[in-house]
């Protein structure tokens, strides 16, 4: 955990959003104190990506900012991993000891279910948010979370080696389900993996190659269907992407070290050693691409492409693409200093602050932002994100924001870890599924 404590000289400067009674707290103790000092509120906030430089840059920008227009106002930021927050979060918010603003994804609805998080709504301006990213945020007409960080997910590929292994990929930068297939076998004869993938630490990663491929067979409005338990995985056409994608790993299109990898690791794993030919991932990507390659970012000569998802066979929707809300921020419903919590996330949500997220995270993001002021040092790849981004048919979610209870833990159980592992038959993941979601 990385933790970075502020502290001010006295000082004077009140920033918006925090309220008069604060205001006046602050003048009457610093009037007793002969106006040489005045009393601060030190608030708390738990942040993911510890590495991540880029995003842990722009989080530790923006408080340091609040901070600088907000003297009564002192911020600690501790950076800890997503698993240990969610772990500590659970735990704190029931002991009355969470931090006042952390770290929050929309696939954890309990702590919302528990009364634990505070509307937003009398804190920010919500016109700072995309129309489309708030829905993921929004309760009984409220909004409980920021978003800061959106992705769409996609297909990553090593040019280099996928040429060496005899596949060129189409102008339109889609293969259909055969060209897949075919890279597959030829990854496997040529001694390289073909899908970079691990679910060491990771409840998603292993059901990416199958359900973006559902999407593109059933089209959104039967795969929400599937989503919410409305149709069976007993389904032909589910079945028959089942079938391909069980033939894949049958073929040994994961690493051997599938159930044990972690997310970073199967970052590494794709672009530096052993390698791989393609990595499913969501274009939160970067965060971890594009560290210092000393720090286990990409080696900066490497030949990164991105294809989209092959094309399925009699397919509804080979252009759908799953769209996503991720990191966001939070505030703690039983904080003791919501005034100076507020007045930090209203300062976080607006267009200025998604601009400079996009540009220095190359990364999508559920903050508004002016694609005219956006300079990215990586700017060769995302045009290239953009333009596999054109013209598609965006699908809101990924399928833990809709799946809850036993439904998520048979997901987690069997399409994220056994099913790819190879371990379950088509029809017995179809029928744990079924018995775990559908709607009766």
């Amino acid at each position: 955990m990385t933790s970075i404590r502020s502290g001010r000289a006295s000082g004077w400067g009140f920033g918006p959003g925090i309220s008069r009674g604060l205001c006046a707290a602050v003048a009457v103790a610093a009037a007793m104190g002969g106006g040489h000092a005045f009393a601060q509120t030190e608030i708390t906030m738990w942040s993911n990506w510890p590495d991540e430089p880029a995003k842990k840059e722009w989080v530790t920008a923006r408080v340091k900012e609040f901070e600088a227009a907000n003297k009564q106002c002192t911020v600690k930021l501790s950076f800890i991993p997503k698993a240990d927050i969610y772990t500590q979060a659970k735990s704190a918010v029931r002991t009355g000891q969470a931090p006042d603003i952390f770290y929050m994804e929309p696939d954890q609805p309990e702590f919302l279910a528990g009364g634990f998080l505070e509307p937003l709504d009398g804190y920010i301006d919500l016109n700072g948010l995309e129309d489309w990213a708030k829905p993921a945020w929004t309760s009984k007409g409220k909004v409980y979370g920021v978003p800061v960080e959106a992705y769409t997910v996609e297909l990553y590929y090593n040019k280099d080696l996928v040429k060496k292994v005899g596949v060129d990929v189409p102008a339109s930068f889609q293969l259909t389900q055969a060209q897949f297939s075919d890279l597959v076998k030829k990854g496997v004869a040529a001694g390289i993996t073909p899908v970079s993938q691990g679910v060491g630490d990771r409840p998603f990663p292993g059901g990416q190659l199958l359900f973006e491929s559902l999407l593109r067979k059933l089209g959104p409005d039967d795969y929400s269907k599937l989503l919410n338990g409305e149709l069976s995985f007993k389904d032909p056409r589910v079945q028959e992407v089942m079938t391909w994608v069980k033939e894949l790993v049958d073929a040994g299109a994961y690493p051997k070290s599938f159930s044990t990898l972690k997310l970073g690791e199967s970052h590494f794993y794709f672009y530096n050693s052993p390698g791989s030919l393609t990595f499913p991932d969501p274009s939160w990507f970067t965060g971890r691409a594009f560290a210092a390659p000393e720090k286990g970012g990409m080696p900066a000569n490497f030949p990164l492409g991105i294809m989209k998802f092959p094309a399925m066979d009699k397919g509804a929707c080979p252009n759908c693409k799953t769209l996503a809300v991720a990191g966001s921020f939070v505030m703690y419903s039983k904080g003791k200093n919501k005034d100076c919590a507020g007045a930090l996330l209203k300062s976080m949500a607006n267009a200025e602050n998604g601009t400079k997220w996009i540009s220095e995270v190359s990364l999508q993001s559920g903050l508004k932002s002016d694609p005219a002021k956006i300079v990215s040092p990586h700017k060769a790849y995302f045009d290239e994100l953009n333009a596999r981004n054109k013209d598609v048919t965006y699908f809101f979610g990924t399928p833990l924001l809709y799946y809850r209870a036993k439904c998520a833990e048979t997901y987690i159980q069997v399409m994220n870890n056994a099913f790819p592992a190879g371990l379950i038959s088509v029809a017995d993941a179809a029928e744990k599924m079924d018995a775990a979601c559908l709607k009766k």
